[in-house]
Parts: structure tokens; C-alpha cells; sequence
């Protein structure tokens, strides 16, 4: 999730940002009500799993962070008309889905922590992070099936598979270092962007939202999901690990190729690809250090801030159809935020 907001300046090459007083709370205090309900409703999912997997399945749940697509939903719901108990219980499905692909990414990164706590895989084992992950899958699928419609689930379905298909891509894509620009960016709206544009599409929708400014927040969830895990790359790199709270390198431990790279072994020439290709195979702390000042030689931080930059500005774009302004003034300071917690990366 977002680390603490950035209070120091910017170095001069970097991307011009919108300045903003807003934090996190601020933007988060009109769905406050929502997110106790959806925290609620998380908790009483423990009750349906079985006694023996029930402290596995709340040590997962009650690793939220900031609950940002369930955030999102609440304001979508917002701009359609107000949340209601539906819109509660997509975001609980939505949060489900999303805390079960993060089991599955820390064993494929051999993550050691995730918010400042030991992984579930490490506390127990990959086995039975695979499987209470599974769960949370299924039971997500249940819930969105006690719909009345089928369209809530198939649309819940649609887009874990989507998650799960960007996730195979990035694996069959590791130790490809010369991974180009357009298929990384594929990658992150499936594997990111896809649960942050389907939070808004419901939010909106469930609240009564018409069909045009539904697809628009889908749109706007789209774009600031793929600048939300571009930001998330480069924090694997740029950030540091006590303000993190997650292990950090393991993309590029585990063969990623993330946009920093890409630029740099666009630009740096087959030695440096080379080089880094072999230090993979055995990365350290050290290995990291090393990496990130070909990365500072190349200003690629300052690149991909400009990328994330216009994928934000989509985002702003896409929100011209949401006609409840003054609700939607809390998606555009998400941007705002996004933004600048993007321009404190690599501020020492």
C-alpha cells in the first residue's frame, strides 16, 4: 500500500506534480461507515471456513493494509448514489481476491514479509499459503453467486481470471530482461488494473450509476490500478524496507522484468543486461545496491514517474463523464496522492 506521505523535496529531474495537503484519511473519511461495514462483513467470513483453517483464513483477512479497492468501490458507489449493503459486500469480494493473490505472490517471490509482518507462507508453509489462497478464491466466487444476477459473479470470475492469466504471463516472462514496454503494461492492467477497474465498475453500477458512468469509472479504476503497480515497482526498488514493510528486490530476485529495468537495459547496452542476467542468479542486498545506481545513471526513476504520470492523467480523463463532482473530487486527489508518494521515491 501507499507509504508515508513524502515530505522531502524532489530532485530537479523530476516529474512536475500537482502539489496537494491531502493524506490518505482525507481522501478516505467519506467512506469511513463503508469501510467499517466491509471490515465487519471481512471478520464474519471466518466463520466459513473450518474451525482448523479459520486462524489461517483470519491471519490472511486481517492483513488489509489500507483496503484501497475497497476504498474505491465506497467513493464509485458514492458517484453512482450512495453505497448500500451490495456495494459492501463487492468490495468484500473484491478484497478476497485480491489478499489471495498476495499469498500466492509472496511463495513465488519467497517473500518474507508483507506489512511488516512474516508472510503467511512463511509463518506456516508454501503449502498451506497455496491452498488458504485457493479458499479465499472460492469463497469470494461463493459470495459473488448469492447475487441475484449473474452478472456479478461472471464479472468476479472474468476478472480473477484475468489476474491469474497476468500473472502466468509474468512468469513466463522471468529472466526476460529485454521484455518490451507494451507487453509489461498489458501485464500490469491484467494483473492489477483489472481488480482496481472492476472495485469502481461495481461500486458505480450496485449504487445505481447509468451505463456511461460506469465504464468511465471502470476506466478510471483501469488506469490508476496500471500507474498503482507501476508505482508498486519502483518502490520494490527506490523504497526502503522500514517504510515498506515488505522485503524489497524481489521482483528483480525472482527474474522480473519491471520499467526501471526495461529502460535501463534499453539504454545501457547489451553489457549492463548482460551483467545484471548474471548477478540474478545470485542476488543479495549487495546485488541491489549495485543495480540501483546503473538505474540512477540512467535517471530511469525519473522515466518511469513520468509514465505513471500520464496514466494518471487517463485516470483524470476518464472522470469527465462521472457527473457528481463533488464526489468525484475524491478520485482525482487519489491521483494527486498517487502522484506525489511517486514523486518521494529515491528522496533520501
Amino acid at each position: 500500500m501507499f507509504t508515508a506521505e513524502a515530505q522531502a523535496t524532489p530532485p530537479p529531474d523530476a516529474p512536475v506534480v500537482q502539489e496537494t495537503t491531502a493524506d490518505w484519511q482525507e481522501i478516505a473519511v467519506s467512506v469511513t461507515p463503508f469501510l467499517d461495514a466491509v471490515q465487519q462483513e471481512l471478520a464474519g467470513q471466518i466463520a466459513a471456513f473450518d474451525h482448523e483453517i479459520a486462524p489461517y483464513a483470519e491471519y490472511a483477512l486481517a492483513n488489509q493494509g489500507k483496503q484501497l479497492r475497497a476504498t474505491l468501490t465506497g467513493l464509485a458507489a458514492n458517484c453512482g448514489g450512495g453505497w448500500n449493503d451490495d456495494a459492501v459486500k463487492a468490495a468484500v469480494i473484491i478484497e478476497m481476491v485480491h489478499l489471495a493473490t498476495l499469498l500466492h505472490d509472496d511463495i513465488m517471490d519467497d517473500a518474507e514479509l508483507r506489512r511488516s509482518r512474516p508472510t503467511l507462507a512463511r509463518r506456516w508453509d508454501n503449502t498451506t499459503a497455496v491452498l488458504v489462497g485457493d479458499c479465499l478464491f472460492a469463497n469470494a466466487l461463493r459470495l459473488a453467486a448469492e447475487f441475484p444476477t449473474t452478472d456479478i459473479c461472471r464479472a468476479v470470475s472474468t476478472a480473477t481470471r484475468t489476474v491469474c492469466s497476468g500473472e502466468i504471463l509474468q512468469n513466463n516472462h522471468q529472466g526476460d530482461l529485454a521484455l518490451g514496454q507494451a507487453e509489461y503494461f498489458k501485464m500490469l492492467r491484467m494483473k492489477t488494473g483489472e481488480l482496481f477497474a472492476l472495485a469502481c465498475e461495481l461500486g458505480g453500477s450496485l449504487a445505481g450509476g447509468n451505463p456511461l458512468e460506469t465504464r468511465a469509472l471502470r476506466e478510471y479504476g483501469m488506469a490508476l490500478g496500471t500507474a498503482y503497480q507501476l508505482y508498486d515497482d519502483c518502490l520494490d526498488l527506490f523504497g526502503s524496507e522500514a517504510e515498506v514493510g515488505k522485503s524489497l528486490g524481489t521482483d528483480i530476485a525472482s527474474g522480473k522484468a519491471t520499467l526501471p529495468v526495461i529502460l535501463l537495459c534499453e539504454q545501457a547496452g547489451p553489457e549492463i543486461a548482460t551483467q545484471l542476467s548474471q548477478m540474478i542468479g545470485r542476488w543479495d542486498a549487495g546485488q541491489l545496491n549495485i543495480l540501483r545506481g546503473w538505474l540512477s545513471e540512467f535517471n530511469t526513476l525519473e522515466q518511469s514517474q513520468s509514465r505513471l504520470e500520464s496514466c494518471l492523467a487517463d485516470a483524470r480523463e476518464a472522470l469527465g463523464a462521472v457527473g457528481d463532482s463533488s464526489h468525484r473530487d475524491a478520485l482525482e486527489e487519489l491521483t494527486r496522492f498517487l502522484a506525489q508518494q511517486s514523486a518521494g521515491l529515491g528522496v533520501s
